[in-house]
C-alpha cells in the first residue's frame, strides 16, 4: 500500500487535508468520498514532496522533533481515553510529513496484525532506541502508558532543546567567521591590488607592506586551490566522523579541553539519570535499568566507566559508591544517591539529579553564549582592523620610501 496526500472540503464546507494509505489513487478517492469529503486534490505523497525537498521544506527522515511530537500527542490522546490504534490513526491523518505518515502507517499496520506498540516500534531501531522501546513495553505491561509517554516526551524535548542550543551556539561563531573571511578576501582581491601602483617604483618597502602585498598576490593566485583543499578536508572529516578513530579522538578532546570537559559530563549525566529515573519509576529492576541507561550515554570513555560501575553493582556493591568513582557523578550527586538508596527513592533521586543537571547546563550555555559574542566581535575587529591599519600605514609610508 502507498501513501496519498489529499485536500478538499468536508460536508460543512471546512477545508481538510492529510494523508491516507491505499492500494491506488482510485481506492483512496473512494474511501475519502465515503467519508463525505469533496476532493480537490489526491496524489502520491512522494511526488508532493519533490518540490518541497528542493526548497528545504520536506524531509524524508523522521527527526528528533517528529518523535517528540508523536510521543507528546500520544500521551495526550491516551490520557483522554483514546485507544492506541485510533490515536495513531488521528496523528496519521494530520499529515505532519511524508516520512511521519509512512512511520505511522507502518505502526498502524503492525497493531492491526495484533502486535504491541513496543513490538511495532522495535521494528524501527533508527527512530526508536532500546530505551524508548523498553519503556513503552513497561508502560503496556503496567497500564501506565500515558505516564510513560509523558516522561519520554519531556526527555525528548530536552534533547531537542539541547541540540537547538548547540546549533545556535555554533551558528553565531560560524557567521562571524564567514563575514570576517569574506571581508579579508574582498580586501585582498579588490582593495590591495589598487594600492600596488603606489609602490610600483619603490626601491624599498616596509616589511608590513611587503607582507600585505605578498599575501594579496598569494590569495589572487592560489585562493581557489585553498578553498578546494578546505572543501576536500571538510568533506573528508564529515565522511570519517563516524569512524572509531575519529570518535575516539573527539571523545578524548572533549574530556581534555577545559570548559568542555565539565559540560560533556553534565550532558551525559542528564542522559543517564533521566532515562534511569523513568525506567525505575516504571518498575524496571535496578540492574536491568542501569544496563539500559548506560547504553544511553554517547561518550565512549564515560560509557565504559559507567559500564564498569554497573558490573560492580551487579556483584553487590552500592550504587552510590561505584558511581562516585566515575566522572559523571561528583561527590554532591553521589551523596544524593546515597540518600536515595537508604530511603528507597532512587527513581525520584535520579529524576532530581537530571533536573538539576539540566539547570546547570542551561546556565553554562547562557554564560558561554554571553562571553562568546563580544570575544568573536573583538577577534573579527582585530583581524579586519589589522589589515586596514596595515593598509593605512603603507599608504602613509609612501612619502618615506625611496622612489
Amino acid at each position: 500500500m502507498a501513501q496519498f496526500r489529499y485536500a478538499g472540503f468536508d460536508e460543512s464546507g471546512a477545508r481538510v487535508d492529510g494523508t491516507i494509505e491505499a492500494d491506488s489513487v482510485e481506492a483512496a478517492m473512494r474511501e475519502l468520498r465515503g467519508r463525505g469529503l469533496i476532493l480537490s486534490k489526491v496524489g502520491p505523497v512522494d511526488s508532493d514532496q519533490d518540490w518541497r525537498a528542493l526548497i528545504g521544506l520536506g524531509s524524508e527522515k523522521v527527526g528528533l522533533g517528529d518523535v517528540e511530537f508523536l510521543t507528546a500527542e500520544l500521551s495526550l490522546l491516551l490520557d483522554s481515553g483514546v485507544r492506541i490504534d485510533r490515536a495513531i490513526g488521528i496523528l496519521q491523518r494530520a499529515g505532519k510529513s511524508a516520512a511521519m505518515s509512512r512511520l505511522l502507517g507502518a505502526l498502524a499496520n503492525d497493531i492491526k496484525q495484533g502486535k504491541q506498540l513496543s513490538e511495532a516500534a522495535a521494528a524501527h531501531p533508527d527512530i526508536f532506541d532500546k530505551l524508548y522501546v523498553n519503556l513503552v513495553a513497561l508502560g503496556e505491561a503496567s497500564g501506565r502508558l500515558p505516564q510513560v509517554f509523558r516522561g519520554l516526551a519531556e526527555d525528548l524535548k530536552f534533547q531537542r532543546d539541547l541540540r537547538d542550543k548547540v546549533i545556535s551556539a555554533a551558528t553565531y561563531p560560524l557567521v562571524v567567521a564567514g563575514v570576517c573571511v569574506m571581508a579579508v578576501i574582498f580586501i585582498f582581491n579588490f582593495v590591495v591590488p589598487n594600492l600596488e601602483t603606489l609602490f610600483a617604483d619603490a626601491r624599498e618597502l616596509p616589511w608590513y607592506t611587503s607582507a600585505l602585498l605578498g599575501s594579496s598576490k598569494f590569495m589572487r593566485q592560489w585562493q581557489w586551490f585553498v578553498f578546494l583543499g578546505l572543501a576536500v578536508l571538510v568533506a573528508g572529516v564529515w565522511r570519517a566522523r563516524k569512524s572509531p578513530s575519529v570518535i575516539d579522538f573527539r571523545d578524548r578532546m572533549l574530556l581534555e579541553t577545559p570548559g568542555l570537559r565539565d559540560a560533556t559530563a553534565v550532558v551525559e549525566r542528564i542522559r543517564f539519570a533521566s532515562g534511569l529515573g523513568m525506567m525505575l519509576e516504571a518498575g524496571l529492576p535496578v540492574d536491568r535499568a542501569l544496563t539500559l541507561a548506560t547504553g544511553n550515554i554517547r561518550h565512549g570513555t564515560l560509557r565504559r566507566e559507567v559500564a564498569l560501575a554497573v558490573d560492580k553493582v551487579k556483584r553487590g556493591e552500592q550504587i552510590s559508591t561505584v558511581l562516585r568513582q566515575t566522572r559523571l557523578f561528583p561527590d554532591y550527586y553521589a551523596s544524593l544517591l546515597e540518600v536515595g538508596e537508604e530511603s528507597g527513592e532512587l527513581a525520584r533521586v535520579f529524576t532530581e539529579i537530571a533536573r538539576r543537571s539540566r539547570d546547570a547546563f542551561a546556565a553554562w550555555t547562557q554564560r558561554v553564549t554571553t562571553l562568546l559574542e563580544p570575544l568573536l566581535i573583538l577577534l573579527m575587529g582585530l583581524i579586519v582592523g589589522g589589515v586596514v591599519v596595515i593598509m593605512m600605514l603603507s599608504i602613509t609610508s609612501v612619502a618615506d620610501v625611496g622612489v
